[in-house]
């Protein structure tokens, strides 16, 4: 009878009797759940966005924030050890198979089914902390703003607007005593993160007076220690689902951070358009009480319009960019001076086209070029005079 059970065991298909077959489930699940939110986005929206995936975004951010560096970080660093352990481990298995009467294909079979229940899982954890949230109401519909075209003119007296508005924060800045590099560009003392993330958040909960669906106390922001690898993918965040977790590059221009910040803090209250959550960081910045971040914010919806503006009209763009003062000029030129070193590298490169893939493949048909939808946004809150 023992001769005939080892017998039986050694067959590949009785890996299938482990009980961690149930597990793959998960994937045909999340699918299941991705396919109704495409459906309906009432269901994305109303069921999953405002109630469920609330509430995993605040118990997982507020487990995730006590502990002080980035836990996304950790998870890439340790991923090839991990996967190179693991296949040694399979050489062991394979070796020792006749000591614990197994044969390879069941080993090998064995092997499949758990690389299938780690998939099952990710691929789960990801549709329900991030895929289902790109098929819920855009931010217009949410916030009531109409999106129409625009003139050039219209284009032109935004820019205006913002290059005003951000040369008077960059004075005050300057006379509040802020910090500066000997080219004049604004210095901020991340050494104080927790100062800087305590801004973000109380930014959040201003504007959500006005806005509901931007309030919540989500503070795990992360400051990445291998921010220069970032800049060399030209990555300046990351927001991590997982772990709900904001990760963001230290390395660039001072001045961008904030934006970035409140970028990914948009992500991690369920925003995961990109061109809606670089709005929602203008948004959250240029409302806030500290100038720092509202002149983060300003310079991010700046850059964007006046790129917009230059495709248009060349000389409506010189117009505007004469109202830009020479503080201002002095953080454009660092910001410039810093990315041009990283253009067109194989990193960068092979990181934009995994981007725009990523983005594709979330029903952001325009792939990276949807970045530019966001002075549609600009535009309907400058009109609506707010």
């Amino acid at each position: 009878m023992k001769e005939t059970k080892t017998l039986n065991s050694n067959k590949w298909y009785m890996a299938f009797r482990k009980k961690r077959i149930f597990i793959i489930l998960l994937a045909p699940l999340a699918y299941i759940l991705l396919l109704i939110s495409q459906k309906s986005s009432y269901f994305a929206e109303m069921i999953f966005a405002r109630k469920i995936y609330k509430g995993i975004a605040y118990a997982v951010s507020f487990l995730t924030d006590k502990i002080p560096f980035s836990i996304m970080e950790v998870i890439i660093k340790l991923f090839l050890p991990v996967v190179l352990a693991g296949f040694v481990y399979l050489i062991f298995q394979l070796l020792k198979r006749r000591q614990k009467e197994k044969t390879a294909a069941y080993i090998f079979m064995l092997s499949l089914i758990n690389i299938g229940c780690i998939a099952s899982v990710i691929f789960f954890l990801y549709v329900i902390t991030a895929g289902i949230n790109y098929n819920r109401y855009s931010f217009a519909q949410i916030s009531g703003y109409t999106l129409e075209k625009s003139s050039v003119q219209d284009l032109y007296e935004l820019n205006k607007s913002l290059a005003v508005r951000a040369a008077e924060v960059r004075k005050l800045i300057t006379e509040e005593g802020g910090a500066f590099t000997q080219d004049g560009a604004i210095i901020i003392d991340k050494s104080n993160w927790t100062d800087l993330v305590n801004a973000a958040a109380a930014a959040y909960e201003k504007i959500g007076t006005k806005y509901p669906q931007l309030e919540g106390n989500y503070k795990s922001v992360k400051a990445v220690s291998s921010s220069r690898v970032m800049s060399a993918m030209e990555i300046t965040g990351i927001f991590w689902p997982f772990t709900m977790e904001a990760n963001v590059n230290i390395d660039v221009p001072d001045y961008t951070i904030p934006a970035t910040m409140l970028h990914e803090l948009a992500h991690l209250r369920g925003f995961m358009r990109e061109d809606e959550a670089n709005f929602i960081s203008y948004l959250v910045c240029s409302n806030s009480d500290d100038n720092v971040l509202k002149y983060s914010g300003l310079m991010l919806a700046l850059a964007y319009v006046g790129n917009q503006l230059y495709q248009q009209s060349t000389e409506y763009y010189e117009q505007a960019r004469a109202l830009y003062s020479e503080e201002m000029k002095a953080d454009l030129r660092e910001n410039y001076y810093y990315w041009v070193q990283f253009e067109d590298t194989v990193i960068s490169t092979a990181s934009s086209t995994l981007n725009d893939t990523y983005l594709k493949a979330n029903k952001q048909s325009d792939g990276v070029k949807s970045y530019g939808r966001m002075v549609d946004l600009l535009l309907a809150e400058f009109k609506a005079g707010e």
